[in-house]
């Protein structure tokens, strides 16, 4: 190997692990305060600490090791890491209920210092569906019509900053429509699910616009199997939240048996 090509693979490498060390530490993180919470209270639930490495291996696939290398050359290798990252990622790690678990680890004081920035003004602009639809499906129509896609593959702090948001733009969209954590400002099913319907509608015309317009730079082979991949696979994920959120509604608007109504009075 010559210098040359040694300076070209430090070239990849670095961005791979900017991308990578944060889900590392994380996964790090998450494990320790469940360790934590397991010595004060019931042990946490294995599931949930199943989905948050899961969905951390998930978003490291997408922006480290082969599946990003090939992206850089392959449009339907860098959607199938959108779908990772921005989409199957930030649902399991939604479902691993991250905030609970944390807030059982911390002492007092803090998990109250941290529960008084959950209800700031930030997080409920954020949260709320309408914002951040924009921001998760607005970025990605940002992304596919401009020259943003190219781009990102000529600059390094393009590229970190558009897949860094990728991620949170998705997760904050799916913590804005299914509440697993305690969530101080919540909106009513019924606006969540309107968001929902029309979110989803918009990422899927963008996935048919992707197919008949390649984004620059993209062969129409490639513009076509990626766009398909986003339809589909898109729309497997995306079946998962409209269950949870739908179940979550039948379950707090169901009509309580007489025995529930019982144990509710005696309060059970």
């Amino acid at each position: 190997m010559n210098m040359h090509d040694h300076h070209e693979d430090v070239i990849v490498i670095i961005p791979q692990l900017i991308l990578a060390i944060p889900f590392l530490i994380g996964l790090v993180v998450y494990v320790i305060a469940v360790i934590t919470s397991n010595r004060k209270y019931a042990p946490w639930p294995h599931y949930r600490t199943l989905f948050w490495i899961i969905g951390s291996v998930c978003a490291i696939m997408a922006v480290c090791g082969p599946l990003a290398e090939r992206a850089h050359v392959d449009f339907t290798a860098h959607m199938f890491g959108h779908l990772l990252l921005g989409m199957l990622a930030p649902l399991l790690m939604v479902l691993a209920a991250p905030m609970t678990v944390l807030l059982r680890s911390l002492n007092v004081r803090t998990a109250r210092k941290l529960t008084k920035l959950l209800k700031g003004t930030f997080v409920r602009v954020i949260t709320d569906p309408v914002v951040a639809s924009i921001l998760n499906i607005g970025g990605l129509w940002l992304l596919y019509t401009t020259n943003l896609y190219a781009s990102m593959h000529d600059h390094m702090v393009l590229h970190l900053f558009i897949h860094f948001h990728v991620f949170l733009a998705g997760y904050v969209f799916t913590v804005s429509m299914i509440y697993i954590d305690p969530t101080p400002h919540r909106t009513s099913y019924v606006y969540r699910s309107i968001v929902l319907v029309i979110a989803l509608a918009g990422h899927g015309i963008l996935s048919k616009f992707i197919y008949a317009n390649p984004p620059y730079g993209v062969p129409a082979n490639q513009a076509e199997s990626g766009a398909i991949l986003m339809y589909y696979g898109g729309d497997a994920i995306d079946v998962v939240i409209i269950f949870i959120l739908c179940w979550q509604w039948y379950k707090v608007s169901r009509p309580r048996t007489s025995i529930e109504s019982g144990y509710s009075a005696q309060g059970v």
